[in-house]
């Protein structure tokens, strides 16, 4: 019996290492060096460690037999965080601006094909079977676009593919979709909206020319907010130089007021500094502006209130400031009790030295993940610590 249980057991660890996708534990380099070897792609997910639809990917897809089959039979797999390590200078060669986003690329280090966001398990062996196919391939669709190609399906598709991370194209499709669009449907309306960068592209003149049927969609009010939006965000693209990592204050608040009031101004061009230098790592900056913005954070929504907590948890030191950050995480909790803030709470409760009630909210974020059927992985590890 002793050897019949050490068989099964062994039967079963080889049944559950044959499931799911296998992903390569060396460098980058090393993987293009084996993908060239062996005459296949790359396949990356390029994840961020914060990534709601990145974690559901690894619970739900990345694990399913049928999936692991097919991926690890034709391609070699990485998994990468593209805020760490080398993941930050893969991000920027290939353009990745949005998790989780999956590459394919040669063993030369070539892009071939891509996609984004949750994807189910047909449409992801689907999308894997189309990367194979050079007629496929997102270089392919370009050109097929390029030499004029018109179909409303074929442009609603290559724009969702582009939209993230070739904005510029992207908006040349959407531009030529909705020149064959008589009544615009929902759909289209959040296209739209996504693909508008700046008030300089021919989108926002499609938004312009269409507010009509726009407005019979969305209300009046979010059709201001909207326009609002773009053109705030073409102002501030405008005013910020990324090469010397400089704002020109003067340009933004004269222009910025054209739309908005003064104080409203202000108020906008300092966050974004914030918001800037924190994808800068200027740690100090994005602290002693964040403070000042949330001095009073009453008005500040639960969502809003765990994302900044959590950022001084990941990236501050100071114990005074990540005493504030712990009462931003508690007003979120109050405001909207979920694992994700309790979670949020419980580390910084941590991080400053109070075991007892980092122990207690660690405890109710798992209880409440659990609940709601979320991985609360991180959370039990943490407990398992104190």
């Amino acid at each position: 019996m002793k050897k019949l249980a050490i068989f099964s057991s062994l039967f079963i660890g080889a049944l559950a290492l044959a499931q799911g996708i296998k992903f390569e534990d060396s460098n980058f380099s090393a993987i293009l060096a084996k993908a060239k070897k062996e005459n296949k792609l790359v396949f990356v997910d390029a994840y961020a460690s914060w990534c709601g639809p990145c974690k559901l990917m690894v619970k739900n897809i990345f694990p399913l037999q049928s999936v692991g089959d097919f991926y690890n039979s034709h391609f070699i797999n990485a998994k990468i965080d593209m805020e760490k390590g080398e993941g930050i200078g893969l991000a920027k060669k290939y353009n990745v601006k949005a998790f989780p986003t999956y590459l394919f690329i040669n063993g030369d280090g070539e892009e071939v094909h891509r996609t984004l966001g949750y994807v189910e398990e047909k449409d992801f062996i689907q999308f894997a079977k189309d990367a194979e196919d050079p007629s496929k391939r997102l270089t392919a669709l370009k050109q097929k676009f390029e030499n004029g190609e018109k179909d409303p399906e074929f442009l609603k598709n290559l724009a969702g593919l582009t939209i993230y991370n070739d904005s510029e194209f992207a908006g040349k499709v959407l531009d030529r979709y909705f020149q064959q669009k008589t009544v615009l449907d929902q759909e289209d309306i959040q296209m739209l909206l996504s693909g508008i960068q700046s008030t300089e592209s021919p989108l926002y003149k499609t938004f312009q020319s269409r507010k009509s049927d726009i407005t019979k969609i969305l209300p009046e009010d979010r059709y201001a907010k909207v326009d609002k939006s773009i053109q705030l965000n073409t102002v501030l693209k405008k005013s910020y130089n990324a090469d010397t990592k400089s704002w020109n204050d003067s340009y933004f608040l004269a222009e910025s007021q054209k739309f908005m009031p003064k104080d409203e101004a202000e108020k906008t061009l300092k966050r974004a500094k914030a918001n800037r230098a924190l994808k800068n790592k200027d740690i100090p900056t994005y602290e002693k502006l964040t403070l000042e913005l949330y001095k009073d954070y009453s008005a500040a929504s639960s969502e809003e209130l765990n994302s900044l907590a959590w950022n001084f948890f990941e990236n501050v030191s100071n114990k005074a400031s990540l005493e504030k950050a712990v009462s931003w995480a508690q007003e979120s909790v109050k405001k909207d009790e979920n694992y994700a803030n309790t979670d949020t709470l419980a580390n910084l409760y941590n991080k400053i030295g109070d075991k007892k009630n980092a122990k207690i909210w660690a405890e109710k974020s798992v209880q409440l993940a659990k609940s709601t059927g979320q991985d609360s992985t991180d959370t039990e590890k943490l407990l398992k610590s104190l």
